[in-house]
């Protein structure tokens, strides 16, 4: 107990073991929803259900450890929200690169998010973007979760004519799927901690009650693993003639959505924990930061998407977590779900859309930082917004967005020598829609 307290400092920061591993607990409810939906989105892309759960436990464990030891942090790490989906239905299905050449891409983007750190060009991107493109760049991640639950669930169909429509609620699957959906809606008005997990084994169950659910046997041992470990195809990536130029995209997205994703975290568990300096900084981002893209260099190794800091971390520190012992408790407990996890298998769809959906809900609260009586502000952030979920793309409403934006300042006189990095970024984005354009 005393090298506990002298590594982590747990008096210096008014906490006790105890507390630190309730915090862990605390953390590890919140967030190991991933556990099931992580393989019900990457899945679609081919790869084996339960190699996939298992790489999920494994990235999880390996990022929060090292958090905590390493930045003494008390911030979880897993598979991010946002990233598997555009993982998956724009990079694979969509632009149809191999899985294998995808987690190569997101190896890269680890590579460079760790340089970016090291030399200090992170600070500069993040300054370039304003705050009100953060929120809608949130936002309109969760929009676009909520779509494909809502999509998977049954609950909205394509439509020749409309586009999309509501689907057949009287079907075995939509139904299933919205009592899914109550149930963690309630479980999350009374506080539940751990809802979402919850919610998805409570609708597993009565589909497998009801017999609403098919299940075929695969392999679910711990060798499964072995289907996606190491399985990255890094030359693939780098194979820009056999590729194209959009794999240069994907890396870029990868990278961008990871940073704001991780500082948008940083900040709010911070402020929650109340570990902000008297200057308004985090102490040891470089270090968090560093932790984070070897995490998810490490996770595309093990065979899942962008590794990412987690605002569930927030549970923990509201339950007391100030230290990096909360994040090492939260690793350990996502390391004993290893062996668990290959039965993820056995959730059906129904389950995991409505935490789908409750996430993308949970992701709508940034928006009320944007002034919408501001045209400068309102204009891109709408653009983000709409144009994430619409175009299925995280990249198309990033370049809507912050284009926009610029031009705007521009036009309206308000540019300044200090935007030259958002001008530049505008300009990338520009070439980008130009080289679409003549494909």
């Amino acid at each position: 107990m005393k090298f506990l307290d002298t590594y982590f400092g747990l008096t210096a920061q008014g906490t006790t073991v105890r507390t630190e591993v309730v915090a862990g607990f605390t953390t590890f409810l919140t967030m190991a929803y991933i556990i099931l939906v992580n393989p019900a989105i990457l899945s679609a892309t081919g790869m084996p259900v339960a190699a996939i759960a298992a790489a999920t436990c494994l990235s999880a464990a390996f990022a929060s450890i090292l958090m905590g030891l390493v930045a003494n942090y008390p911030l979880a790490l897993a598979p991010g929200m946002g990233l598997n989906a555009y993982f998956t239905f724009t990079v694979v299905k969509g632009m149809g690169l191999p899985w294998q050449v995808a987690l190569g891409c997101v190896f890269i983007s680890g590579v460079c998010f760790l340089l970016l750190t090291l030399v200090g060009v992170r600070q500069l991107i993040v300054n370039a973007i304003p705050k009100p493109l953060f929120a809608a760049v949130a936002a309109g991640i969760g929009l676009f979760i909520a779509f494909i639950g809502l999509k998977e669930a049954g609950i909205i169909v394509a439509n020749p004519a409309t586009t999309v429509a509501l689907g057949d609620l009287h079907s075995p699957v939509p139904l299933l799927a919205l009592t899914g959906l109550l149930i963690i809606a309630v479980l999350n008005a009374w506080r539940i901690k751990g809802a979402i997990l919850i919610g998805i084994l409570g609708t597993s169950a009565l589909g497998w009650l009801f017999h609403l659910v098919s299940y075929t046997p695969q392999p679910y041992d711990l060798t499964a693993m072995t289907a996606t470990m190491g399985q990255l195809d890094i030359p693939g990536a780098l194979n820009i003639a056999k590729t194209g130029f959009g794999v240069l995209e994907i890396i870029f997205v990868f990278l961008f959505v990871d940073l704001f994703d991780n500082v948008g975290t940083l900040v709010g568990v911070s402020k929650r924990a109340g570990l902000i300096d008297a200057d308004g900084k985090i102490p040891r981002l470089n270090r968090i930061l560093t932790v984070d893209s070897i995490a998810t260099m490490v996770g595309s190794f093990f065979g899942t998407s962008t590794v990412t800091s987690y605002i569930e971390s927030a549970a923990g520190v509201q339950a007391g977590g100030r230290t990096g012992l909360t994040a090492v408790v939260t690793g350990l407990l996502f390391l004993v779900a290893l062996f668990f996890a290959p039965y993820a298998q056995f959730i059906p769809a129904a389950a995991t859309a409505p935490a789908l959906i409750i996430v993308g809900a949970m992701m709508m609260k940034p928006l009320a930082e944007i002034e919408w009586d501001d045209p400068i502000d309102a204009l891109p952030a709408f653009l983000i917004l709409i144009g994430i979920p619409l175009t299925f793309s995280i990249a198309n409403g990033l370049a809507f967005g912050i284009t926009a934006y610029a031009l705007l300042k521009l036009l309206r006189g308000k540019a300044t020598r200090s935007d030259w990095m958002l001008l530049v970024l505008a300009g990338l984005f520009v070439v980008r829609f130009v080289y679409l354009s003549a494909g």
